[in-house]
């Protein structure tokens, strides 16, 4: 028998966990480079971690051990799981990366957006927001 329930209608995405080897290094990367906010208010837990403000959501830095190969990922983080952030000005952050020597890639579909990775090679996308 099929119960009558009606389906949960979700809102968002509260925050998106990245493994991390070294949470200061991420701080650093995160914060320092690209221009994150720490986000003090989430809870302690038993491991070391980071959470980073990202408008209404989050990014969870686990510093756990990472199951997955961190070396031969694919080339253009498109190719592969990514979070991907919405930013004002493209043209800003793209100058800090290269500040930095972080290398990135265009989006092959020609939006104004880029991938890079992380130091624990995450890829993570930067997608202009048009408002």
């Amino acid at each position: 028998m099929t119960s009558a329930t009606s389906a949960p209608e979700f809102t968002g995405i509260d925050h998106h966990a990245l493994l991390v080897a070294d949470v200061e290094r991420s701080r650093f990367f995160y914060i320092d480079i690209l221009g994150l906010a720490l986000n003090p208010q989430r809870p302690a837990l038993s491991y070391d971690g980071l959470w980073l403000q990202v408008g209404e959501q989050s990014i969870h830095c686990l510093q756990l051990d990472n199951p997955d190969p961190v070396s031969d990922r694919p080339a253009h983080g498109g190719r592969d799981r990514h979070v991907c952030l919405k930013v004002k000005n493209l043209d800003a952050l793209i100058d800090r990366l290269l500040q930095h020597q972080v290398d990135f890639t265009r989006s092959r579909s020609g939006r104004a957006a880029i991938f890079f990775r992380d130091p624990d090679g995450n890829a993570i996308e930067i997608s202009e927001q048009h408002l």
